[in-house]
């Protein structure tokens, strides 16, 4: 279900990273590709949604001891900067990679996203990586699945590797009350997120309601948690063009806009309860 030349990849990242994992918290589309790993997922009769990315978050605060950017730039991945923020948001791309796989960081972003002087508050620097500060990644560090990966299960890393990943909870929520800062093209792949991640724990989502009113739930203001059940019935209550368009991202026997809708409205509702 996953191709070897993508594992190879993320398997020389974590390599590169391994002293750091224990701080670092892998969100996005690998994670959610990597929860197939966790114990309580179930087996889909279909192929993960493929990512180039590998996106690493940590606190703002993280106290990250060494060079990671020196590391991964002896492991072969070259910093590539890009923007006008200071310093340049930074992807780091794997130089023999065919596919184009590449690394970023991700800070959560507090305040009002500017700095004294009046520029953007864009990115910072930690443990030589440029992190990119981003709204709500405090919630994806909430209380992660700890998966194992190993060359046993695909991954040809040296030895067994733990990786902290967003739980589906929190992977949910942030794409849910991000939607309204993400470009167009980027919002139905969120939705097909969704959709799949509700599909792989579909059998436990009372377990998923749990973690979501234990951990997660309490860590929202008041005025973020409205707007987050506000935002499930503007975005899943009705069948509309970006539950469209991601239902035509992959071609998958039984995947309709009808299907998708279906599945994420009583996913959703299972899990956050009504709106």
């Amino acid at each position: 279900m996953f191709r070897a030349d993508e594992l190879s990849s993320l398997a020389r990242l974590i390599e590169a990273v391994r002293p750091w994992l224990r701080q670092l918290v892998l969100v996005g589309g690998w994670a959610q590709r990597l929860h197939r790993r966790h114990p309580l997922a179930g087996a889909p009769g279909y192929e993960p949604v493929h990512t180039r990315d590998a996106d690493f978050a940590f606190a703002r605060t993280a106290r990250l001891k060494g060079n990671i950017a020196d590391v991964l730039a002896a492991a072969g991945f070259r910093a590539n900067p890009s923007g006008d923020a200071r310093p340049p948001v930074t992807r780091y791309e794997l130089e023999d990679d065919d596919a184009g796989f590449y690394a970023e960081f991700l800070v959560p972003l507090a305040g009002g996203g500017t700095r004294r002087e009046g520029r953007p508050d864009e990115t910072q620097v930690t443990s030589g990586v440029v992190a990119q500060k981003l709204r709500h990644v405090d919630l994806l560090l909430l209380e992660p699945l700890l998966v194992t990966v190993s060359a046993d299960v695909g991954v040809p890393v040296a030895r067994p590797a733990e990786l902290l990943l967003a739980n589906p909870v929190t992977l949910m929520v942030q794409k849910i009350v991000i939607r309204h800062l993400r470009p167009d093209d980027k919002k139905a792949q969120d939705v097909l997120c969704i959709h799949d991640t509700l599909d792989l724990f579909a059998g436990h989502f009372p377990e998923l309601r749990v973690l979501w009113k234990r951990s997660v739930m309490p860590a929202m203001k008041g005025k973020l948690l409205r707007a987050f059940r506000v935002s499930i019935e503007e975005q899943y209550g009705h069948l509309d063009d970006v539950q469209r368009a991601a239902s035509r991202l992959v071609a998958r026997p039984g995947l309709t806009a009808e299907s998708l809708h279906a599945g994420c409205k009583l996913g959703l509702r299972e899990v956050f309860g009504e709106v």
